[in-house]
């Protein structure tokens, strides 16, 4: 008999959406970094006459090809975490909409990379496609935390004033990822020789960018210092810690990928460090309210029409302390 999913397969299969997300964005940087954007000069086909990479197009073709397949195996976690998570029983408000956004993020970004194919890798499709990414990490984080808190009305852990300056930390990570797909769409690894670049100038969008950065570092000192002297959870200053240890450690990657001459190896590594970057922000900010303990759930087989999942946990009747 089949069974409804654990809270603990949902939260598994949620953690498995954010890396697989984030898996996709590396695996394609490397498509970019290896000049194999057009290994497959088409769409949905690799070729015109054929969906797999023909000897004509070599390793270019292998590396294109094998990472839209790997679309596939992310459309296979996300669509197992949306089953789960509408299968679950009783509704967890707000998990439903999160992983049915994340999945019809899926086929979106499927649509968006062939419109960078076809259109010969133009820059501005090729930044959308990385925005649309970091949009569908920050999506499963949310759902991740979803399914490792309780039900109740979120509750505040710190001030207005903290909580504003927690949304500023995370507009700025925004308009930080903005400016390095700008600077990443005026300097060179195009993803094929032949692809276009945005006209801008790149010594001057790199500065923007390193300024945003700076203030970026210096806003999230800011936050921690006002977490730690405000007595805020524990929970909450250490994920702001984890927050700016991340962007300690890619600022030191995109200083050294800058005066090297952006060698292939640095520059995917700053790939990675983007959705890091994405994942702890969210987290940061998630960490600043409480919905009470995750509920435990008795699970029942799906044909047993008399029982329910019934909460054992007795946060939810009892309210925030």
């Amino acid at each position: 008999m089949l069974r409804r999913p654990t809270p603990r397969t949902v939260r598994r299969l949620a953690l498995a959406s954010i890396v697989a997300n984030s898996a996709i964005v590396v695996t394609g940087g490397a498509v970019r970094l290896t000049a194999s954007g057009l290994g497959c000069p088409t769409w949905p086909r690799c070729t015109t006459t054929t969906y797999t990479p023909t000897p004509e197009y070599a390793v270019h073709g292998v590396i294109e090809f094998g990472n839209r397949l790997l679309t596939f195996a992310l459309t296979a976690v996300v669509l197992a975490c949306l089953v789960a998570v509408w299968r679950q029983r009783p509704v967890r408000p707000g998990m439903r909409l999160l992983a049915s956004l994340v999945f019809v993020g899926i086929p979106a970004q499927a649509l968006l990379g062939g419109v960078t194919v076809l259109t010969g890798l133009n820059p501005w499709s090729v930044m959308a496609h990385f925005l649309l990414s970091m949009v569908l990490i920050a999506l499963a984080v949310g759902l991740h935390r979803r399914a490792r808190e309780g039900d109740l009305p979120a509750r505040p852990l710190v001030g207005e004033p903290v909580r504003r300056l927690a949304v500023g930390v995370l507009v700025l990570v925004a308009a930080t990822l903005v400016a390095g797909t700008v600077v990443t769409g005026s300097g060179p690894h195009s993803g094929d020789p032949a692809a276009g670049r945005t006209g801008l100038d790149p010594e001057l969008v790199s500065r923007l960018h390193g300024n945003l950065v700076v203030l970026l570092i210096g806003l999230t000192v800011a936050l921690y210092i006002c977490l730690r002297r405000g007595g805020a959870p524990s929970s909450a200053v250490r994920a702001t810690g984890v927050l700016l240890g991340v962007e300690l450690a890619q600022g030191a990657l995109g200083v050294g990928q800058y005066v090297t001459d952006l060698p292939v190896l640095l520059v995917g590594l700053h790939l990675l460090g983007a959705c890091l970057v994405q994942i702890a922000a969210v987290q940061a900010v998630l960490a600043l309210r409480d919905r009470g303990p995750a509920a435990q759930l008795r699970t029942v087989p799906t044909d047993d029409q008399t029982a329910i999942p019934a909460r054992v946990a007795s946060a939810a009747a009892s309210g925030p302390p």
